[in-house]
């Protein structure tokens, strides 16, 4: 039977009653944090065949939404394709964030006991969006483009698209494994550039700066 998230807190808790040695528990506290995706430490992300993920360093900077979005959710446990929600990805410049809607779509009926879902019925009763603040954010100069990398690493490719979070993490880390999004990757001109040399992009300046 797999050692799943529920059993190894309770292995946890056990240890620290029967007087397991603490490296014994720091060694399953540690396997708890890479299963539950807290804190900087995500279980490792599948990288596409064919992208070259640049070297960066990152860490993740925590920025307060209106609602704590479980992405974990949504992605990993309900299987929902990142498209679906970001449905501008594939044929606009931004991935776009979902009218409340779309949300409302599902949540007019599902987990309406939730605190979470009965603040978003809040918002949507008012005829209000929540105010969600960027996380992934450029500079006005920089013309960064969703369609064009998703053209070039899934549609062009024949990639699975029901994998698509695995190209979308190469810039947005693992989002499976997260509740609010976090930025993950530095995104400076130094990352891109890397990126590019690396995959055969563009090295023109006029590609990302109009």
């Amino acid at each position: 039977m797999p050692f799943s998230h529920h059993r190894l807190k309770k292995a946890v808790r056990r240890g620290a009653v029967q007087g397991c040695s603490g490296r014994a528990v720091a060694r399953l506290l540690f396997l708890l944090v890479l299963m539950s995706g807290w804190g900087p430490v995500m279980a490792e992300l599948p990288v596409p065949e064919g992208i070259v993920v640049p070297e960066d360093e990152y860490e993740g900077k925590h920025v307060p939404q209106p609602i704590e979005f479980p992405h974990d959710v949504h992605t990993k446990v309900n299987q929902i394709n990142c498209m679906y929600c970001h449905t501008y990805a594939r044929r606009s410049k931004v991935a776009g964030i979902p009218p409340t809607s779309k949300c409302m779509g599902c949540h007019k009926i599902i987990a309406t006991d939730k605190p979470r879902i009965q603040k978003l019925t809040e918002y949507w009763e008012r005829g209000e969006s929540p105010k969600w603040k960027k996380v992934h954010d450029v500079p006005d100069y920089v013309h960064f483009t969703h369609e064009k990398h998703l053209k070039r690493f899934v549609f062009d490719k024949d990639f699975p698209v029901e994998d698509v979070y695995q190209v979308c993490g190469v810039c947005h880390g693992n989002v499976m494994e997260m509740t609010v999004a976090e930025k993950q990757r530095s995104l400076t001109m130094g990352f891109c550039r890397r990126c590019h040399e690396a995959n055969e992009g563009p090295g023109d300046c006029w590609a990302c700066h109009k």
